[in-house]
């Protein structure tokens, strides 16, 4: 597990885009839920779904250069928000957006 000290000089643009998103994601607006559900999805889409690329329509356009940029690190680093030290973070978001979601019972447990 590497942490955000350990990190290229070429992501350090990326790793600034990462903080943007994930402060936007923890207020309360229609685009803070486009930027949870990206953030969300790619720390674990299985758990917390997927993400629409579509929903960059509804964003400002900065907003949306940041998940671009975020998304072209994912495809090269390889790496989750846990491997770059924002556990806390997406912890946080995850309460605000997920945390009241309601888990239906495994169906094959019967």
């Amino acid at each position: 597990m590497s942490d955000r000290n350990d990190v290229k000089p070429d992501s350090i643009a990326a790793l600034a885009a990462v903080a943007r998103l994930l402060a936007i994601a923890k207020t309360n607006s229609g685009q803070a839920r486009r930027v949870a559900d990206f953030l969300l999805a790619w720390h674990n889409a299985e758990e917390n779904g997927g993400w629409n690329p579509v929903d960059l329509w509804q964003l400002d356009t900065g907003i949306a250069q940041d998940i671009l940029l975020v998304t072209a690190f994912i495809a090269v680093e390889h790496k989750y928000p846990d491997d770059l030290g924002f556990v806390p973070e997406i912890a946080e978001v995850w309460n605000l957006w997920r945390g009241n979601r309601i888990v239906a019972p495994d169906a094959s447990a019967s």
